[in-house]
Formats: C-alpha cells, structure tokens, sequence
C-alpha cells in the first residue's frame, strides 16, 4: 500500500488539474455557483429547525438549535456530497479510463478535494453564525483540523470502496443516495448524543461518523475535549476501512478498463 501511495504522489499535479476541472464543471453557467455550496445545509437546518427545535422540542444543552443543527450539517454535507461525486467518478470519466494509465484513484480523491472546496465556503457561514449567536471558542478548537482529516480518511475508505464496486454493478448508484439518506439519521447530526439509549450506545458508536459529529460539537460548541473513546473508535475505524478499500481498490484496479 505505501508503494502505491508513494506512486500517487507523484502525479500530484495531474490530481490537482482533475480536482480544479471538477470544480468548474460543476458550476460551469451556474447564476449562484460557489453559493449552492451554504444554500444546502442552511436549506437543512432551517428545515430541521422547525422540525426538531419547534415540534419535537429537541434539547441541545443551552445552545441554540440552528448553530446546534449547522455545526453538524456542515461535515456531514462534506461526507455525503463527497460520496456523491466520488463513487460513480470512474464511470463518469470512462473515456480516460479506458485510454491511458495513471492511478484510477485520482478521481475520487479529485471529487473529495473539489467538494472539500464546498465545504470551506459553507464554513463561512457558520463563522458568521457563531458571531452572531455569541459563541466563544476554547483552544479545544484545535482539535478540528484531526477531525477532519479522520472524516476525510473514512470518506476516502468508502469512496475507494463504493467506485470500484459500481464499475462492476451499476446498481450501487442508486443505493448511494438512499443509504446517505439512512445513515443520516443513524448518525447524531440533527440530534444530541445524549438522546442514545445507554444501552445501545456502544453499538451506535460503531458509526465512525457518530463519534465524528459528536467531536466537532464538543469541541465547537461546549468547549469541550472530544470524547477520546467515540473518537479513538472512529479512528481506528477509518484507518481499517482506508486500508482494506484502498487494497481492494488497487487489486481490481486493472480490471477496470474491460468493465467500464
């Protein structure tokens, strides 16, 4: 595996030229471009505040909901979307798959870095919002740079995994968008942690992004140290999965080009 990364680095430039192109096809004669990237997770917590803070009267330990409901929706937009581009990446660039050879793992991880794009701008927004609902920060805010690159980790894990199996059964692009939907819910992002039946809360936090979501919060927003055991498990987690997927990846790799 060290080997193959070791290759992948040396056509950097190549991936940074497929991110940069993705990133301008998706908002090639787009009227709001980069502003699709807020327009989602603020649509979504303006939906699940009313839903959840209005309704169902969720609590969020003294913290306003929409804050609450954007720390969370922010990443998991990043994962979802992620996915979204990278899983079916190769089939949609079969014509350079089948052309020439270069490591076919440039182009989920090109989908990553352009959504990733998506990810910062939409983190504008919530900068604004912590302002204006008067949230002060801890230096347990250092933590966010680790906790994305494990969520990145993971998401490259199933990315890795997800476009190599759809090359071989078109059907998982239509298990994608379903199972994003489920796991959403499985997942502490429009609700606390703390709503989790003790009992089954071992088993919840066998979802890496369980302990990822409830990282950002506690770092954020409680100012609070991540807990070290639902993180720990999500990052021995992310770097199992990395690594089986990524194998599995480079020993189909070459059976790509007769599939696609």
């Amino acid at each position: 595996m060290l080997t193959h990364l070791k290759k992948l680095l040396s056509y950097h430039e190549l991936l940074i030229n497929i991110a940069l192109r993705d990133i301008k096809a998706r908002y090639k004669q787009s009227l709001l471009g980069t502003t699709w990237a807020i327009i989602q997770p603020l649509s979504l917590m303006l939906i699940f505040t009313v839903v959840f803070s209005r309704f169902l009267h969720i609590k969020t330990n003294g913290t306003p909901y929409p804050i609450f409901s954007y720390c969370s929706l922010l990443p998991w937009s990043f994962f979802a979307s992620s996915l979204t581009f990278a899983i079916p990446s190769l089939i949609n660039n079969s014509n350079l798959v089948t052309k020439i050879y270069f490591p076919r793992e440039i182009f989920p991880i090109a989908s990553i870095m352009s959504c990733f794009l998506d990810f910062l701008v939409a983190g504008i927004l919530f900068v604004f919002m912590m302002f204006y609902y008067h949230i002060q920060l801890s230096w347990y805010v250092l933590f966010v740079p680790f906790i994305i690159c494990i969520q990145i980790l993971f998401t490259l894990g199933i990315a890795f995994f997800g476009s190599a199996v759809i090359v071989f059964f078109r059907d998982v692009r239509y298990i994608v968008p379903l199972g994003l939907q489920l796991w959403m819910f499985a997942t502490p992002v429009v609700y606390p942690t703390n709503l989790v039946p003790v009992k089954y809360l071992s088993m919840y936090m066998l979802n890496p992004m369980a302990g990822i979501m409830d990282s950002y919060r506690q770092v954020i927003l409680y100012r609070n140290p991540p807990n070290i055991k639902y993180l720990g498990m999500a990052v021995i987690i992310s770097l199992i999965s990395f690594s089986l997927a990524y194998c599995f990846f480079k020993k189909v790799e070459m059976k790509f080009a007769d599939a696609i």
